[in-house]
């Protein structure tokens, strides 16, 4: 399946206005005040997306991607949630080069990525990470090409939302058989149904915007148990952090 990146999105300030005056302000101190409100709002941006500086790469993800972006931001969450797990990763979903990059950048982690869809337009970093082996396209609708229980923690994102139950079956086993420890997944949620609409023809299906409790009776069915105490480790740093996904996200164990 190709993809064709969309429109760049574009972040705008709050609109709040973080300085008042009752004079009126001369022309070189208006636009001080708007330099100053311009680095203010992508001091902003980057705070919130792990502090990368790959302003592009984020509001790309961002505009195409909710649930890629949310990993990106969730990154020192993950950090936080799995410690010493996160020696060795594996992220799938659109837009891996980008995650890779990020997660290479943690201390005592190594990353790898699965881009499911054709990678038509790319970057010279994400041409490095291909050539390297870092990052590999793959239909996961297949088995992975990996051995079982490579990596320590998998990371998937705006992938298995595309895949229909027949192939969710296989998907999400031969995830769980090349983890050795820990799965987490970020999916839609139903109300984002609307806006995933759009992107539908870029993936040859439309997204299924599943529920939590359809997703916790698919966990059983194909033997996968909830992480509990890293579900609660997550949640707890997210609090602290003033972290909110837009994505429905689950901790999961590997087989064993």
């Amino acid at each position: 399946m190709s993809r064709r990146p969309g429109p760049t999105r574009r972040f705008v300030g709050s609109g709040g206005g973080l300085f008042h005056s009752k004079s009126q302000a001369s022309p070189l101190l208006s636009i001080v005040l708007g330099l100053l409100g311009t680095v203010v709002v992508i001091g902003y941006v980057l705070k919130g997306s792990g502090g990368s500086g790959d302003y592009k790469a984020f509001s790309k993800i961002q505009d195409d991607f909710s649930c890629t972006y949310d990993v990106h931001t969730a990154i020192p969450i993950l950090k936080k949630t799995y410690g010493d797990s996160m020696r060795k990763v594996l992220h799938v979903g659109p837009d891996t080069c980008s995650i890779v990059s990020e997660l290479s950048k943690e201390k005592d982690t190594e990353a790898w990525g699965v881009e499911p869809y054709d990678i038509e337009e790319t970057d010279v970093a994400c041409k490095s990470l291909v050539r390297k082996g870092l990052v590999r396209v793959a239909d996961i609708k297949f088995p992975l090409p990996y051995k079982a229980k490579s990596f320590s923690l998998i990371i998937v994102s705006d992938s298995v939302d595309y895949l229909s139950p027949k192939y969710l079956n296989k998907t999400l086993p031969d995830l769980a058989r090349v983890s050795a420890q820990n799965l987490v997944i970020f999916t839609g949620k139903p109300s984002n149904s609307k806006a995933k609409l759009p992107q539908a023809s870029r993936f040859g299906r439309p997204a299924k915007m599943r529920s939590a409790s359809w997703w916790a009776r698919f966990f059983v069915q194909t033997s996968l148990e909830e992480n509990e105490k890293a579900a609660k480790k997550f949640e707890q740093a997210a609090a602290k952090s003033s972290y909110e996904p837009k994505c429905q996200v689950f901790h999961l164990n590997s087989y064993h």
